[in-house]
């Protein structure tokens, strides 16, 4: 469909790539990867014919249509969201048009006998015809669709585009480019402004969409569930794996691998030559020898290396005290801005220790809840309680403009570093994409993307210990996000997670509250448990509306669900709630086995401490102290677990 031959890019001295050659063939679905700067963006720019390359040709068929969403765009604010997205079937409404003015003309003429008229007719026929083939009025049932998909209410379509924020009118103009059915859709990052549910929905509109699609993201679920081809920059060439993205991560270790072992074979040979030159450059009996190997030498082509994957790089949070119990305490918190409830009754403890997700569609009061935490907004309904000694480390993008613009990269991180973590900061810089010289980029010429990383650097070094993040991955790539998820993970505070991204969530929280229709529905377990849960629920509402009651006579009492309806969801809840009872009594049991061996463990040393010989053994006193702190954290645990057990337990009892 697309044949790319040759392509070469140059900016500078160095070219983003050169020599690339690949082609996109019908109903592809490509990944495109490489670290920030590569040259992503630039390609697809170069695809869709708003970039001319340096070199090589990019042959598109003359009946081939392209839709590109890039990541930033210029957007209309004198139209709703309605027109605006009719915008797309421009070619249908013109068709429209065109039949009402004819059918107007056939009403108003009365010379049925002439040539002309029948002329009209014919015309009228031929372009009805016409407008029925590319799905007459159906357009609008479908824009109504996508536009529902990507989280619109019906609701919204009238309100004008100016009252969206820059996100939801990047959804209408995605919205716009899908309704076009181009043969080739290019997105850069078309996940950046979707909640969880619309990039399901997105997910699955592209799995049934004919178009062939080339995509960059850094939501490794979505390319995951996406792609099945994934095209590499790397080293200014691009690779070309026919993998989903995960086996291309397998596949390039390999390659990496191999180019190291090539890398170090050239080099021992370099050096052999370059010693047998200045071992023989003054004899004259080597003369000859000597010049060949200065030839040699200059005909080698240094073997590249991919760039380094900085995800094996590992940060941990600076000690910090200890905080209370309960970090937050919300009940019964609300709040309205104007006639507007966000939400209402929230209520809800979270603990010393856990990480928990807030997710949700866009609007449902996510960040407004973290503002009211934070107090940035203070006329809420309802006690909201921050616990005693809780240090708060908050992440939001506006965190970005508060830092001193006259800094440095690097001057700015070295303010906040301490101990062995200084020596270690040029490496720290590199996993966030601020390696070489980006370091001593000053703040004030950075990007808003590159003042979110240097952001979230300096809080991943600072002593808290209560993390909230409110979408810490918008702008970080896969490597980045692996080494703040790994941190998160070791910190031993508490964590509030705002995000939409799947993966980054998947293994690194156990408690998800989900925000929707003016309330907050607590879900015990991770995202994929939540999910699940979800789509189970969704499911059994379908199931139970799908079917049109009969209508009901007046004075008649309230038909009762149909009983086949209501066993499938009791069945689907029952067995839900089965699983994880077996799950909350087998790490209840295990609980108890720790806790056991460790009060076992803590009496022996009791006995050993009051032997007045081995009542100073700093060795004994520390390990006694460390144990303690482990059993607590146990017992706690255990508090949790039993818990959950019993809400379980509970459910099945009332079912």
């Amino acid at each position: 469909m697309i044949a790319i031959e040759g392509l070469k890019v140059e900016f500078g001295a160095k070219p983003l790539f050169s020599g690339a050659s690949f082609v996109v063939n019908d109903r592809d679905r490509i990944a495109l990867v490489g670290k920030n700067g590569a040259g992503k963006s630039t390609l697809l720019k170069i695809i869709s014919g708003q970039q001319a390359p340096t070199a090589g040709t990019v042959a598109i068929p003359t009946d081939t249509t392209i839709g590109y969403l890039p990541q930033v765009m210029k957007l209309a604010d004198d139209t709703t969201v309605r027109e605006e997205t009719r915008k797309a079937f421009s070619s249908q409404t013109r068709m429209k048009e065109r039949l009402e003015r004819m059918q107007r003309e056939l009403a108003e003429r009365t010379d049925y006998e002439s040539e002309s008229y029948t002329q009209l007719v014919e015309r009228f026929t031929a372009e009805h015809e016409r407008f029925q083939m590319f799905g007459g009025e159906g357009y609008e049932a479908e824009m109504e669709r996508t536009l529902t998909g990507l989280g619109f209410e019906r609701t919204d379509f009238d309100r004008p585009t100016r009252e969206f924020s820059g996100g939801w009118r990047m959804r209408i103009e995605l919205a716009k480019i899908l309704l076009r059915h181009p043969d080739v859709l290019l997105l850069d990052e078309p996940t950046n402004h979707l909640d969880i549910e619309s990039i399901q929905w997105l997910e699955q509109f592209l799995a049934q969409s004919p178009s062939a699609v080339v995509l960059v993201s850094h939501d490794r679920a979505f390319i995951n569930n996406v792609t099945n081809r994934t095209l590499e920059i790397s080293c200014g060439q691009i690779v070309d794996y026919r993998v989903k993205y995960n086996d291309y991560v397998v596949l390039r270790k390999e390659r990496r691998e191999q180019q190291l072992r090539a890398w170090e074979n050239q080099q021992r040979e370099i050096a052999d030559m370059k010693a047998f030159i200045e071992r023989f450059r003054y004899q004259a009996t080597k003369a000859v020898q000597v010049q060949q190997k200065v030839k040699q030498l200059e005909k080698i082509v240094p073997i590249e290396i991919d760039e380094v994957d900085n995800s094996a790089l590992h940060l941990k949070f600076p000690p910090c005290l200890r905080s209370g119990d309960y970090p937050i305490i919300c009940d019964g918190v609300g709040k309205s801005f104007g006639t507007h409830q966000v939400f209402s009754g929230v209520t809800f403890t979270i603990k010393r220790g856990e990480k928990v997700a807030f997710v949700g569609k866009n609007g449902e009061g996510k960040s407004t809840l973290v503002k009211c935490i934070m107090q940035e907004i203070g006329d809420f309904e309802g006690e909201l309680k921050i616990g005693h000694n809780v240090q708060i480390g908050y992440f939001a993008q506006n965190q970005a403009q508060m830092l001193d613009e006259q800094l440095t990269v690097f001057e700015t991180i070295d303010r906040v570093a301490r101990g062995e973590v200084r020596l270690r900061i040029n490496d720290i810089l590199g996993a966030f994409m601020f390696g070489g010289e980006a370091s001593e980029k000053r703040v004030k010429v950075l990007s808003g993307g590159e003042r979110s990383r240097l952001a979230m650097i300096k809080l991943l070094l600072e002593p808290v210990n209560l993390l909230i993040l409110d979408e810490p991955t918008n702008h970080l790539d896969m490597q980045s996000k692996d080494v703040l998820k790994e941190a998160i993970r070791a910190f031993d505070g508490t964590a509030i997670i705002v995000s939409h991204d799947r993966e980054f969530l998947d293994g690194l929280v156990s408690k998800v509250y989900e925000f929707g229709g003016g309330k907050v529905r607590e879900h015990l377990g991770g995202i994929y448990d939540w999910l699940a849960h979800a789509q189970t629920s969704a499911t059994a509402t379908t199931s139970q509306t799908a079917p049109q009651a009969p209508q009901q006579k007046e004075g008649e009492k309230d038909a009762p669900a149909p009983a086949k309806d209501l066993a499938k969801v009791n069945y689907a809840e029952r067995k839900e709630m089965q699983k994880r009872m077996k799950k909350a009594e087998k790490a209840v049991k295990e609980s108890e086995e720790k806790i056991a061996k460790m009060e076992a463990r803590v009496k022996e040393m009791e006995q050993q401490l009051a032997i007045p010989e081995r009542a100073a053994d700093m060795k004994l006193i520390a390990e006694y102290a460390e144990t303690m702190k482990q059993l607590d954290a146990e017992n706690e645990r255990w508090l949790s677990l039993s818990e959950e057990l019993e809400q379980a337990a509970a459910f099945l009892n009332d079912k």
